[in-house]
């Protein structure tokens, strides 16, 4: 007989539970339990009390049901039952007599459990075993758990405990300690949708790759939630499973869209940002799930940078490649961990498209690498004696070859007093100056040169070697050898041209211990200073009275020389 739904007398199942495995073999994911229970089942070594622990949809309920059958399958206690045997058919069925499912979040009382346990104590009618499955078995209430310890503990012979839950924190440790535990583990998103892809193929329904892949992260570890939502993009895209119709159906965001946000990134370009910004908002994109999104596209970029061999099946490996060679491992690694703290302070934001829009202009502004060639370099002023400050023109850095690690400016003791102020104007080249040599010479060149971060590390840790005409020598020591990454060397030559003129070549060296760098050279003044004080202190009239009547003793390391912050 058929209908307007179909054929009545042979309903459709939903694929969760068309699919649920039916034995051991077919359960994925969950390898080190069913280890165990086969070889627990294989020796006879059975235990009254089993205790399954997992989120929801990984199982814990077909475990427990498969468990039954293999305790009562009419061909003898086995790992692998028969499955066509009337136990094993009435187990799969749901109307075996001697399995008791109980839901313990709808019976919570002790009245509820000293009714079961009452029964507990009769021979089975049926089956070999009786088995009681209690699903959420941590909702029962403190009296119900107490009035189950003495049976849960010292049960009769034939009957087996199967408690399942997805708390296992609220369960009384003297449950606990009654029972077998076994956790299972989430469903990784490969496993997912390779499962997905064996599902839909037996029932004859064409799929994407890609489609599988948003559909497996959004089940989050759960086949149960895989196949639900699989169920629903096969409704969705009428008996088909694309990535566009899933993109649209679970509101997430489209790769492209994603790959367009780098491309404006790796551009500098802010009005692309904010334009992509703008289509998404229209769109009814949720934008956590579009920084969760970027967030999961600059993995995989991390993974293709660092292991190609790692990369996602059903990715756009065109698109990949063309984003992988637009950033560097480090520029990937920044871009993520923006992501990350964006999505976190997506509650503390005026709106959320403020705090999206706020993390993208982040990304730009933290974005490694010189400045855009159409911007015009700032210009710092110069106090003048007597007057107002007078602007002073400061030369664009010169172009990096590769992007870098964010700057973050360090100024030293001996470094210029900041800027007044800073204002856009026209760039006048410093006229070249000659070549400085000797130690106090290159402690002064460094405190004058324009460098940050890691670049600025490196001069400091530089020792002046020699000097001829436009050549310049500089030593690194061992111990900081590190520092010469091609990105910060270039970074020091420029700044060095800047300064004498594009003619001078810098040449880097790896040596001894270097003992003249103007790191050194601050320390040792700074011990200096710092002995000076000491010295004063100890021979102060007035302290060593002090210390010769109370007896006291002058600690060192509180003495600081005047004019130094603590």
């Amino acid at each position: 007989m058929s209908d307007l739904f179909g054929d009545s007398a042979s309903p459709a199942l939903a694929l969760a539970r068309k699919w649920r495995p039916r034995a051991f073999a077919d359960l994925k994911g969950q390898e080190h339990a069913v280890r165990a229970l086969s070889n627990a089942l294989t020796q006879g070594r059975l235990h009254h009390a089993y205790l399954l622990t997992g989120t929801r949809g990984v199982g814990k309920t077909t475990l427990a049901r498969i468990l039954a059958k293999c305790l009562n399958c009419e061909t003898g206690v086995t790992a692998t039952p028969c499955g066509a045997c009337p136990s094993c058919t009435q187990i799969d069925a749901g109307r075996f007599v001697d399995l008791l499912e109980l839901d313990a979040a709808s019976n919570t009382g002790v009245d509820n459990m000293r009714e079961v346990l009452d029964n507990a104590q009769y021979a089975p009618t049926a089956g070999r075993y009786k088995v009681y499955i209690i699903d959420e078995v941590h909702m029962l209430s403190k009296p119900a758990f107490n009035s189950m310890l003495k049976t849960l503990e010292e049960p009769p012979a034939h009957v087996k405990f199967i408690l399942a839950t997805t708390d296992p924190q609220k369960i009384p440790v003297t449950v606990l300690s009654r029972c077998l535990q076994f956790n299972l583990k989430p469903m990784p998103p490969a496993l997912v949708a390779q499962h997905l892809g064996e599902v839909l193929a037996q029932e004859h329904v064409a799929s994407e790759p890609a489609a599988l892949n948003l559909l497996a992260r959004a089940a989050a570890g759960s086949m149960r939630d895989a196949l639900s939502l699989t169920d629903q993009a096969i409704a969705y895209g009428g008996g088909t499973v694309e990535a566009a119709a899933v993109e649209a159906m679970l509101g997430t965001v489209r790769r492209d869209y994603l790959f367009d946000l780098l491309d404006a990134l790796a551009a500098q370009n802010g009005d692309a940002l904010l334009q992509q910004a703008h289509q998404l908002a229209e769109r009814g994109i949720a934008f956590d799930a579009a920084l969760q999104d970027l967030g999961s596209l600059l993995t995989q970029l991390a993974l293709l940078l660092h292991a190609p061999g790692a990369m996602e099946a059903g990715m756009d490996a065109e698109r990949m490649q063309a984003a992988a060679a637009q950033l560097d491992a480090e520029t990937a690694q920044l871009y993520y961990q923006i992501a990350l703290n964006g999505r976190r302070d997506l509650a503390y934001a005026p709106d959320e498209f403020s705090g999206f829009c706020m993390t993208l202009l982040r990304m730009l502004a933290f974005a490694p690498g010189a400045a855009p060639a159409d911007r015009p370099a700032p210009v710092r002023a110069v106090p003048v004696a007597g007057g107002e400050p007078a602007p002073r023109a400061v030369a664009p850095a010169t172009p990096q070859p590769a992007p870098a690690a964010p700057r973050v400016e360090a100024v030293p003791a001996e470094s210029p007093p900041p800027p007044a102020y800073q204002a856009d104007v026209p760039v006048v080249p410093a006229a070249p100056q000659a070549v400085p040599r000797g130690d106090w010479d290159w402690l002064k060149v460094v405190s004058e040169l324009r460098l940050g971060g890691m670049a600025k590390m490196l001069a400091d840790h530089c020792e002046l070697v020699s000097q001829t005409g436009n050549a310049v020598s500089l030593r690194v020591g061992e111990a900081h050898k590190h520092l010469l990454d091609r990105t910060y060397q270039d970074r020091l030559v420029g700044s060095l041209r800047e300064k004498y003129g594009a003619a001078l070549e810098v040449s880097f060296e790896i040596g001894a211990a270097a003992e003249r760098t103007p790191q050194q050279v601050r320390t040792r003044i700074k011990e200096a200073r710092q002995a000076e004080a000491v010295a004063a202190i100890e021979s102060d009239p007035f302290v060593r009275e002090l210390v010769d009547q109370f007896g006291g003793q002058i600690d060192a390391s509180t003495i600081q020389p005047s004019g130094e912050s603590t």
